[in-house]
């Protein structure tokens, strides 16, 4: 658990730095810092949506992960909690669409998707090894900053998502290590891509398009698809 308790103390103690600073950016360097990081994080998406080794996985696991996702209501959940924290820590009922809320939804969604985030864990929970997610936290500590400034404080709370999803995965490690395949890892990867590069999208725009946490379960509905093909022969 020292990886995530490391990683979650960077986003923050970066988050922090980047609330003090929301004042000291004039707001069109702040507009081009963010589709800077937005234009990166569409890049490093695609990067790692285009390792999938078959295509017919990944479509399956998005559709129905989008499915599951929209009947747990995780984006709304996920927003939903964010208001109350704002509400808790504001003393008002902001709007549903307030910088709070999209800071941590937005930085919940980019800390916690992609191969570093669960490679990171399984590393932390198989090996007892943490480089994984000493690098992750430098990169999310940076990313926070940059996010604080931006869209505030809520995004320092995105630590407490980050903190489960990667502790759960590193408790659980041990017992999905023998179902967990190279093939599994690719096809997770590439779908964590892809809804990276969503997440890079709906940064670029002053309202979201995609419902990126709804489409969460499709990352771990992978497993299900590798061994179901594995099964079927063509």
């Amino acid at each position: 658990m020292l990886g995530t308790i490391v990683n979650a103390g960077a986003i923050i103690v970066g988050a922090l730095l980047g609330n003090l600073l929301r004042g000291g950016f004039p707001e069109k360097y702040k507009s081009v810092i963010m589709q800077g990081i937005s234009l990166t994080v569409i890049l490093i998406g695609l990067s790692m949506a285009l390792k999938t080794q078959n295509i017919l996985i990944l479509t399956l696991s998005i559709v129905s992960g989008g499915i599951l996702g929209e009947v747990l209501r995780i984006e709304e959940r996920l927003s939903s909690f964010g208001e109350k924290l704002e509400s808790r820590f504001s003393g008002s009922d902001g709007p549903r669409d307030s910088l709070f809320t999209k800071g941590f939804v937005t930085a919940s969604l980019v800390f916690c998707v992609g191969a570093m985030a669960i490679m990171g864990a399984l590393e932390s929970g198989l090996t007892g090894q943490h480089t994984t997610l000493f690098i992750k936290s430098v990169v999310d500590g940076v990313t926070a900053a940059v996010f604080a400034s931006t869209m505030g404080i809520g995004v320092a709370f995105s630590a407490l998502p980050v903190f489960l999803y990667q502790g759960v995965i590193t408790v659980a490690a041990i017992y999905v290590k023998p179902f967990l395949t190279d093939a599994m890892i690719t096809e997770m990867t590439a779908v964590g891509g892809l809804l990276i590069f969503g997440i890079g999208f709906n940064l670029l725009t002053s309202k979201p398009h995609i419902k990126v946490g709804n489409l969460l379960p499709a990352i771990f509905l992978v497993i299900f698809f590798v061994v179901l093909f594995g099964k079927i022969s063509f």
